[in-house]
């Protein structure tokens, strides 16, 4: 029988990969431990090359990128695999992209093209997927799902605790102003990142002396890179979702799903956070329109999100991504809008709407799960994956 080696961590579709990959007839060998970095941890190096050395292996596989492993993986000689369901992956950033055991898959084509330019050459994309079968058995074992009976839900964080909060006081004023416009420029746009053009190398240059940047001795990430994502990328999307939430609950009923704080919502109804496994399909089963709001960090890609709503036959309405015509069609399987107001006319549209809204919910739901299951997916990882 084949046998891969596969990393587990707390990403969400860990479970339907690792289950998809026994259904194509691998034997799944799981490895765990917490890191204490990602790419430098001694203990779990060693720990790995041992794993690798005892028995054969395909390939090792990861959810997201972690150089470590990749670094064991080319010191082995055996095949490193992974598949992103974040994006951009800071870890990405590394010398050791550029081992030669490496199969990175990517959901996010603009920076599949940003790593290809950087001459790394088995970097692929591959869009995200869902697992039917496992809603399926949700569906027909659950109960009292007039819980989650909503006109309008988003499920998903709020991002107030962000890193551009603890640091706003400590800029000058000029910046200060420069980055509140070019956030508030950002909000309103869909489907365009703004950000890394907008930071010129002389608001970088005097953004060095508030900013502290860790890195590690092999990182290849600069100011540019870690301030968009993880400073200004997590605050514009509160902006984001916390205006769209607010504007919609002034005319209809909105439900948000979060473990965030919510006491500036005064409209919206906060139903506390729910289980991925558990609550969250029937929300999206159960609710007329469900949101999808793409952190600005994702620049083309389609989030895991839209596949979720759409597994479990839910009504999504999404803002555009450039990848989106290319996965989807638009008023068929789900519906896309291109800015504030253009949301708030269709959300009306559909909540009026119901045969139109369940036939475009039910296409999409058949569409994702003979089109983006998880199978499909991994067999397309396969073929790509062969040996040297």
């Amino acid at each position: 029988m084949r046998k891969i080696l596969m990393y587990r961590w707390k990403a969400y579709n860990y479970k339907d990969i690792k289950y998809s990959f026994e259904k194509l007839g691998y034997e799944v060998k799981e490895v765990y431990q917490d890191l204490l970095n990602y790419d430098v941890d001694e203990q779990f190096a060693g720990r790995l090359k041992a794993l690798i050395k005892a028995e054969t292996f395909d390939f090792v596989f990861t959810v997201n990128y972690f150089p470590l492993i990749s670094n064991v993986c080319q010191e082995c000689g055996i095949l490193y695999v992974c598949w992103s369901c974040d994006n951009p992956l800071i870890s990405m950033y590394h010398q050791s992209v550029f081992n030669d055991v490496n199969r990175i898959f990517l959901f996010d084509l603009t920076n599949v093209e940003e790593f290809k330019g950087m001459g790394v050459e088995h970097v692929y994309h591959l869009p995200l997927a869902v697992n039917c079968e496992r809603l399926d058995y949700l569906f027909a074992n659950s109960k009292d799902e007039e819980l989650y009976h909503n006109d309008i839900s988003f499920v998903g964080s709020l991002y107030e605790k962000n890193s551009y909060d603890k640091m706003e006081y400590t800029l000058p004023d000029y910046l200060r102003g420069y980055f509140e416009a070019l956030m508030e420029a950002q909000r309103d746009l869909q489907g365009v990142n703004i950000i890394d053009r907008m930071l010129t190398p002389e608001i970088l240059m005097e953004l060095e002396n508030y900013f502290n940047l860790e890195k590690s001795e092999d990182s290849l990430s600069d100011l540019n890179l870690i301030f968009s994502v993880t400073t200004l990328g997590f605050k514009i999307a509160e902006k984001q979702r916390r205006r769209i939430l607010i504007d919609l609950s002034k005319h209809h009923d909105v439900s948000v799903y979060t473990n965030s704080r919510t006491s500036d919502l005064i409209r919206v109804n906060a139903k506390g956070s729910v289980d991925y496994w558990s609550e969250m399909p029937l929300v999206f089963k159960n609710s007329k329109i469900n949101l999808n709001i793409t952190i600005p960090n994702i620049k083309s890609g389609v989030p895991l999100r839209v596949y979720d709503i759409l597994g479990a036959g839910g009504f999504c309405l999404t803002n555009f991504q450039a990848e989106l015509p290319m996965q989807f069609e638009n008023a068929n399987h789900l519906v896309w809008y291109y800015s504030n107001e253009d949301l708030y006319e269709k959300a009306a549209y559909y909540l009026k709407h119901d045969s139109e809204r369940a036939a475009i919910a039910a296409a999409g739901r058949e569409y994702v799960a003979t089109q983006c299951t998880y199978e499909r997916r991994l067999e397309e990882i396969i073929k790509k994956a062969s040996p040297f």
